[in-house]
């Protein structure tokens, strides 16, 4: 399958409902961006965690996963599982965050997430970033909510090895549930890869993909 390569990629926003969304779901190809990218200007948003143990997590994680890069974290207070009542709040302030960047691409979870708050916050994505490329990335959890992304963004062995090592690492508060191990992670990226042609690869949503001839 041959790739359609976007012709500029200056500043990245990331938007994750909790700590380790982001990781998760894009780590590999944040690693794959940042290392080919050094100071690439990369703004992240988490809307829940601030003030306990998986805030510390996730800045360190988030700034192994964007090595050389112009990062800045921000990480709220929301309740998890709260997003649907905290709406308006979580509008807010992703319009904040809206005006502190100009993203060229955004990466956020998508809306066939079964869980609530993936699924809000993805629904708002494009409310607030209107006129941007935004994928949703997925996440392998207990729900049976993995549908066939439409993107597929192919990873090198070796960033798969670094993210698997990355999560472990720097998300010692999840190492317990089932779901959160090598099996899981590389099974989920060997199946994207077969789909894509490649060893390994990282599946997305697109909610709008404007598609046109260079100039």
């Amino acid at each position: 399958m041959r790739p359609l390569v976007p012709g500029r990629l200056d500043e990245l926003a990331l938007l994750g409902a909790h700590c380790d969304d982001i990781p998760i779901g894009a780590g590999g190809t944040l690693l794959t961006l940042c290392r080919a990218r050094p100071g690439l200007r990369v703004r992240a948003l988490v809307l829940s965690g601030a003030g306990t143990t998986r805030e510390d997590e996730e800045r360190a994680a988030l700034a192994a996963f964007c090595p050389g890069a112009d990062l800045s974290v921000t990480i709220l207070d929301m309740p998890d599982g709260r997003l649907p009542t905290h709406w308006e709040w979580a509008k807010e302030r992703l319009e904040d965050f809206r005006r502190t960047c100009e993203p060229d691409l955004v990466l956020a979870g998508h809306r066939g997430d079964d869980h609530q708050d993936h699924r809000e916050l993805a629904r708002l994505v494009p409310t607030v970033f209107r006129d941007h490329l935004a994928l949703g990335y997925e996440i392998l959890k207990a729900e049976p909510d993995l549908a066939q992304p439409a993107v597929l963004w192919p990873l090198e062995p070796d960033v798969v090895d670094e993210k698997i090592r990355l999560l472990h690492t720097h998300y010692p508060s999840q190492v317990s549930r089932t779901w959160f191990d090598d099996e899981a992670f590389r099974g989920l990226a060997r199946i994207r890869g077969v789909q894509a042609g490649r060893r390994y690869a990282e599946g997305f949503h697109p909610t709008r993909l404007l598609v046109g001839a260079p100039a």
